[in-house]
């Protein structure tokens, strides 16, 4: 169950954020083997000013259609994660106009027993999940 939190500066439509999401969502699928219905998206939007996203010395150039993404997630292999990297750059890229450049990806990895789904259970440790 990855937990996604998009922070992007302000100025998206409906549209455009939805877009985002959904794309976002067919890699993680394709990639991370999640279940479909195994979503949880939230989009933060904030004023340019409160935005600092420098390169990190590799020359990378940001825009205003900067997306910052944090993933926090079970742990996943290497390979799984490199492979959403690539592709997600690909399909934002070529789906919604969101230039490589202008994507930062994190994951936070956790634990079974930090996540609770509700009804205060913590599903992946009862077994209601695996």
């Amino acid at each position: 169950m990855p937990f996604l939190r998009f922070d992007v500066i302000e100025g998206w439509s409906n549209v455009e954020l939805q877009k985002l999401l959904d794309v976002t969502h067919e890699v993680l699928v394709e990639t991370l083997h999640v279940p479909a219905r195994d979503r949880y998206q939230v989009v933060h939007q904030h004023p340019r000013s409160c935005v600092v996203a420098l390169d990190t010395g590799l020359g990378i150039e940001r825009t205003d259609k900067l997306v910052m993404l944090q993933l926090t997630s079970r742990p996943r292999e290497r390979a799984m994660k490199l492979e959403f990297y690539r592709l997600l750059a690909d399909r934002l890229s070529s789906a919604c106009g969101i230039a490589p450049n202008d994507l930062v990806i994190n994951f936070v990895i956790n634990a079974d027993e930090d996540w609770s789904f509700g009804m205060g259970r913590a599903q992946f440790i009862t077994g209601e999940l695996h």
